[in-house]
């Protein structure tokens, strides 16, 4: 895992009108965002989105699985015994909206590393995160990075229903493949203040 995985993305950005550019997001999140106009820098091969609820809501407070990294205390990172899994909570609903789980997204995941059904569940969303100033509601913004040729690496391997095999011996879609299996992820927390704070930064390839 790094916590500095947008510094090796190079440069290569795109001046557009909004988050439209084409890449398919998370399927997860599919229908829980909304595009950013005027976004500052977007690259060609990132998906990013702020965070709403089915309600429309954009406010959420945020329980996690993980701890704070022992030197940057405001990213949340795995635990020695399993991988980070965060929720995001609408303050008004009470929705909830799956944001990360380690042990299920991202390329490693789907298909270097394998987990034990203890690892999976047993990861209590006991933590309510917070700010250097106390604050637990934010407005969310994601970002994804696609950056691996799964056309070329795994193309042949899909079966005759379009399904590809897991390293653990789960199959899905194809096309589900390429949009969980992304090779970084970023999370931002916008407070009221509108002050900005990145909480989630996990290179996951």
């Amino acid at each position: 895992m790094s916590i500095f995985g947008m510094s090796k993305k190079g440069s290569s950005k795109s001046h557009v009108l909004n988050t439209d550019n084409g890449i398919l997001g998370p399927t997860f999140l599919e229908g829980f965002t909304n595009h950013i106009e005027n976004p500052k820098e977007l690259h060609s091969y990132e998906w990013c989105r702020k965070l709403k609820s089915t309600s429309g809501n954009n406010k959420f407070k945020i329980k996690y699985y993980g701890e704070l990294h022992e030197d940057y205390n405001y990213l949340i990172v795995e635990t020695n015994f399993a991988p980070a899994l965060l929720i995001a909570v609408d303050v008004i609903s009470g929705e909830e909206i799956l944001l990360f789980d380690g042990c299920k997204h991202g390329y490693n995941a789907m298909f270097c590393d394998t987990f034990t059904q203890e690892e999976i569940t047993n990861r209590p969303l006991e933590h309510l995160y917070k700010d250097s100033n106390g604050n637990e509601i934010f407005e969310i913004t994601i970002s994804t990075y696609y950056g691996i040729d799964y056309e070329d690496e795994f193309r042949e391997e899909v079966d005759e229903n379009g399904l590809l095999e897991l390293i653990d011996g789960t199959k899905i879609d194809f096309e589900s493949v390429k949009r969980n299996g992304y090779d970084s992820l970023h999370i931002w927390a916008t407070n009221d203040n509108g002050e900005i704070i990145e909480f989630v930064s996990e290179e996951l390839a």
